[in-house]
């Protein structure tokens, strides 16, 4: 079996796309009981504003996590260790010239949680799961309209990795 001292901080969508694509609780419920099991190991982070976006769907991805919730490695990110580095986030998508007003607006709504999720995985030193793929190489010249996690991770030397690579970390088979 296959240990690992990583933290892993999980991005909505993981756990979303897992629950809801591929490995639905109908037919792979042996996923979410292993998965649920390694949680209780430590390695698993759960950033309140992520809980947040789960809570909303109100489904059984909701009400796993809550009973879980005593399990997951609960982060808030208002702590005062991931406040200064959320602004850095946030400088440097407003300086580096990638962006457009519409990424830059959509970064800045107080319920997303990608910069948050960033900022916590500097400052904590985890690293970040994400079935979110990169906006490819960007260009000042032509200003994208989507921030994407990996890009602005890259630049912070954040980890990013799928569900996958932390399956096989977590030593996670089904």
């Amino acid at each position: 079996m296959v240990k690992s001292n990583k933290k892993f901080l999980i991005d909505a969508n993981t756990l979303m796309a897992a629950a809801r694509l591929y490995y639905a609780y109908d037919l792979l419920p042996s996923f979410w009981d292993i998965f649920g099991e390694k949680i209780k190991e430590g390695n698993v982070v759960l950033l309140d504003m992520v809980k947040n976006e789960i809570d909303k769907g109100q489904d059984e991805l909701q009400k796993w996590v809550m009973e879980r919730q005593d399990d997951f490695i609960c982060c808030n990110h208002v702590d005062p260790e991931i406040i200064p580095k959320y602004a850095e986030v946030m400088q440097y998508i407003h300086e580096c010239g990638f962006y457009n007003e519409k990424g830059l607006d959509s970064w800045a709504k107080n319920d997303v949680a990608d910069p948050w999720l960033i900022a916590t995985a500097v400052s904590k030193g985890y690293t970040l799961i994400t079935f979110e793929q990169s906006a490819g190489p960007l260009n000042s010249k032509n200003k994208s309209g989507k921030v994407k996690i990996p890009d602005v991770a890259n630049y912070f030397g954040v980890e990013v990795h799928n569900l996958y690579y932390m399956m096989r970390q977590l030593g996670i088979k089904i």
